[in-house]
């Protein structure tokens, strides 16, 4: 903008960050040398709502541990929230407006004073006066958004370009049947404005089949027009009588079944109705918006009148007036919506049919944001993507479709690997690949660019797992291999000095002679842990990509937990959550009788959650409350947010002990016609071995027949004399025995 309207006739906006109730916690605590695990124990228990941290004094009030707080009369919290409720609200600094842009017909200081900002340790000419303000003295405000969006689409058609498809999204239908039963069932991660887990529930109700239903989802899932979408889906199947106040509404406002959405409806009402201009009936809308109320009532006059100049009797006029009052305060602008609208059909369009591209483009947008990979990744096995790990003889910079369905780790992934690492190694595969061992690995690459840091990293991520050799043995050899490399392009540099054996054995520019050098062997050490594998590969890359721990306790998690990340209804504040995680972070802190307690982090597969753990249950559960600790948790969810919640926590208890606590009983499946009374014995023997608290059922079947609870030619029996104990002994034990589907645990 600089460039086409002047330097001096453009500047950014300024905007003020107010002190909101979390963060003017952690402020006066720090300020008055109070310990900071003390404040944010504080600042944690404040809920937020739709993105905003609840006020002090409504937190106080609502929130049953901060009543017990200021009630205990602790001097401490006394102090602290008393200065923070002065502050409460105040300016805390100035920033940049995230899209907004002032123009000024010529030198922007004939307007309005400038202020230099710093942000991102950039010195940034802003306007002095706010958005608002800057609106008002009449400068031109312009709001340029660069939509990470419009890069994943381009991806994706280069990589469909190169399979010999060519895409041209602008003239794809907008009558694919296929792309709305994406939408239909909820299946949006990833596509653009349609992804949250409230809107899936939504759209699963809608079953949208036209490109007007997607205009009208994405204007109504706001805070506000939320509560008509109910109205919308039922008047769209008939469920709900769509009725208009007057005949003339009913061409302005059928496209959306009788209901006002969008902005230009409130318009278009205004100017056909009661006779407005569209610039006075903007201004109604935007009074209306704003809660004008002098605007709108001396606007509500010339409505009326306006109307019973075009044969509409007042009563009616007046009850359109309100109706329109009600919807033009979230009424939504159709051409960005219908813009978004068309972006969300174009991502879903190419999710549907090149599913893999779509899915590759999208992973490489996110490249930098290890929990969005996470949820990427799951949603690419959901689809029946495999997902190939990193690899040095494979992968590029970015996640690439090496062969139809199968994705490749991009090597950018990797934390401490850096672009010029990875264009060192792409070069040296092409000339010299692929690579046998990490010394012939090295002995092609720039050591310049792949240092000892980022070797590491490579094998601890598993980029080194097609070579010869175990993780494990590779980085205890990387000082080797670094010495073998460095001296195989001293002897290179000088190869004109050297004999023919010395060349035999150091290697020559031909890739053809790296068969005949001799490398060195690799050193025979233990090996690491699942466990340790798994973790450092999470530390490289943010999350696990060869496996996960929380894997091996699959069918307990499956079977006892109750949290579903794609059905928000589960984890909505009140409810009693039950699920298997990680904790992955412990802060311990005193209460105020001086009782230890703790706020906890957990992980499973897809997300993470807050846990608060009071004194009682630490107490009794406080052994379990490590960090890396695999754990099945349940409590009371007391906030929620999209994707995450935060729960009082009632039982902690090792995953592995989660079989015998929660379990009502096990069932052995047994083929009578093939078991033997040998069998009998050693079955005998086996369940004597492990007493326990779970109940043991026997179901017998006939030719491997049963039919649920009511078996076909067979019969349920319960043992009176044994119960067992829910071991990974036990259930081995009894596979290897009856065979690996043989054994149920019942919930």
């Amino acid at each position: 903008m600089r460039k086409k309207y002047g330097e001096r006739n453009v500047a950014q906006i300024i905007t003020f960050g107010t002190m909101a109730s979390k963060g003017v916690v952690r402020d006066v605590a720090r300020a008055l040398g109070m310990e900071y695990s003390y404040a944010d124990s504080i600042s944690k228990l404040i809920p937020v709502h739709q993105g905003k941290p609840m006020p002090l004094d409504e937190a106080l009030e609502k929130v049953p541990e901060l009543r017990e707080m200021a009630e205990s009369g602790n001097p401490e919290f006394t102090e602290l929230i008393k200065h923070a409720k002065v502050l409460e609200g105040l300016v805390r600094h100035a920033s940049v407006h995230a899209a907004g842009i002032i123009i000024a017909p010529d030198e922007i200081t004939n307007y309005v004073p400038l202020y230099q900002v710093e942000e991102k340790g950039e010195k940034v000419i802003t306007t002095q006066f706010t958005m608002v303000g800057c609106e008002t003295i009449g400068l031109l405000k312009m709001d340029f958004l660069g939509l990470r969006t419009l890069t994943v689409l381009h991806h994706a058609v280069e990589m469909i370009r190169k399979k010999g498809v060519e895409i041209d999204l602008d003239k794809i239908p907008l009558d694919d049947q296929e792309t709305y039963q994406l939408f239909s069932e909820g299946n949006t991660v990833g596509i653009f404005q349609f992804e949250s887990s409230g809107m899936q529930e939504y759209l699963r109700k809608l079953k949208p089949n036209r490109i007007e239903d997607l205009i009208a989802m994405n204007a109504l899932y706001r805070p506000g027009p939320m509560e008509n979408i109910d109205s919308y889906i039922a008047r769209k199947y008939g469920r709900e009588k769509i009725e208009y106040l007057h005949p003339k509404l009913e061409p302005i406002l059928k496209e959306t079944y009788g209901s006002i959405v969008y902005q230009e409806q409130v318009m278009r009402i205004a100017s056909d109705l009661a006779g407005f201009s569209l610039g006075k009936a903007d201004i109604l809308r935007r009074a209306m918006g704003k809660k004008k109320k002098e605007v709108m009532e001396k606007l509500r006059v010339e409505f009326i009148e306006g109307c019973l100049n075009n044969g509409i009797d007042r009563k009616t006029a007046e009850d359109i007036y309100e109706l329109i009052f009600k919807f033009a305060s979230y009424g939504f602008n159709k051409s960005h919506s219908a813009a978004y609208a068309i972006l969300a059909y174009q991502t879903a369009y190419l999710k549907r049919h090149y599913p893999a591209e779509f899915m590759a483009a999208t992973l490489t947008s996110e490249i930098n944001d290890s929990s969005r990979i996470v949820v990427l990744i799951e949603e690419c096995r959901h689809m029946g993507l495999e997902i190939l790990p990193p690899d040095v003889n494979r992968s590029g910079a970015d996640f690439e479709v090496p062969e139809p369905g199968k994705i490749s780790f991009g090597l950018a992934a990797i934390k401490n690997v850096g672009r010029a690492a990875i264009q060192s190694i792409i070069r040296a595969r092409e000339e010299h690949g692929p690579f046998k061992n990490i010394f012939h690995f090295l002995q092609h690459v720039d050591s310049r660019a792949v240092n000892k840091k980022i070797l590491e990293a490579l094998i601890q991520a598993g980029a080194l797992d097609s070579l010869e050799g175990t993780r494990e043995q590779n980085f205890a050899a990387i000082e080797t291999a670094l010495n073998f490399a460095q001296k195989y392009n001293s002897r290179m540099q000088n190869k004109s000095q050297i004999s023919l054996f010395e060349l035999l054995n150091a290697g020559t520019e031909d890739t053809e002679q790296d068969n005949f050098i001799n490398y060195p062997s690799l050193p025979v050490v233990p090996e690491w842990s699942i466990q340790e594998k798994l973790e450092r590969e999470k530390e490289l890359l943010g999350f696990y990509i060869s496996g996960h721990p929380l894997d091996k306790f699959a069918s307990e998690i499956k079977l006892f937990s109750n949290l579903d990340w794609n059905r928000p209804e589960t984890f909505a504040e009140g409810k009693v959550v039950k699920a298997g995680a990680i904790i992955t972070n412990v802060k311990h802190h005193l209460d105020t009788k001086g009782n230890l307690m703790a706020f906890i982090t957990l992980e499973d597969r897809r997300y993470s959650f807050e846990g608060v753990v009071f004194a009682s249950v630490f107490e009794k559960y406080g052994q379990f409350v490590n960090k890396g600790e695999m754990v099945f948790v349940s409590g009371r969810v007391t906030e929620q947010s999209e994707s995450s919640f935060k729960m009082l926590c009632d039982e902690i208890i090792p995953l592995a002990e989660v079989r015998n606590r929660h379990a009502k009983g096990v069932s052995l499946i047994i083929d009578i016609q093939h078991f033997s009374e040998e069998n009998l014995d050693r079955l005998q023997t086996i369940i004597k071995k492990y007493p326990g608290p779970i109940s043991l059922f026997f179901e017998m079947r006939v030719n491997g027949n049963s039919n649920g609870n009511a078996f076909s030619g067979g019969f349920l029996m319960r043992s009176k004399k044994y119960k067992v104990l829910l071991s990974d002994a036990f259930l081995q034990e009894v596979k290897s025995l009856l065979g690996d589907d043989s054994v149920k645990i019942k919930d």
